[in-house]
């Protein structure tokens, strides 16, 4: 049951190409975006599409298959977990992110 306490399964479509940064020790970090939709009929029975994007992070192997085979509009499914974390603008300011470390990355359509 542990591994149930932090896990994001998602499909949706990457919103741009990913940003790949290639760091001091030599592993790769990619960063990207992908959109999930979940379509509903409102009161007035008209149907309402609501987009959600999230945040996702890559490292190591799984990296490098983003940096290889993915690119914007492609079709994925993420299985990861929930991380947040906070940083420090240039100018002071504190800000706070929630991302989705991937663990593993399926690569759907064509």
């Amino acid at each position: 049951m542990n591994s149930l306490r932090n896990k994001v399964q998602l499909i949706g479509n990457l919103g741009n190409d990913p940003e790949i940064v290639l760091l001091e020790n030599g592993s790769k970090l990619a960063k990207f975006s992908i959109a999930t939709n979940e379509s509903y009929k409102n009161a007035e029975g008209e149907k309402v599409t609501d987009t959600q994007w999230h945040n996702i992070v890559a490292w190591g192997k799984t990296a490098e298959i983003v940096e290889n085979y993915l690119m914007k509009g492609k079709e994925v499914a993420i299985e990861g977990k929930l991380v947040s974390r906070s940083y420090e603008t240039k100018e002071g300011e504190k800000r706070y992110i929630t991302e989705i470390k991937c663990n593993e990355l399926l690569m759907l359509g064509k």
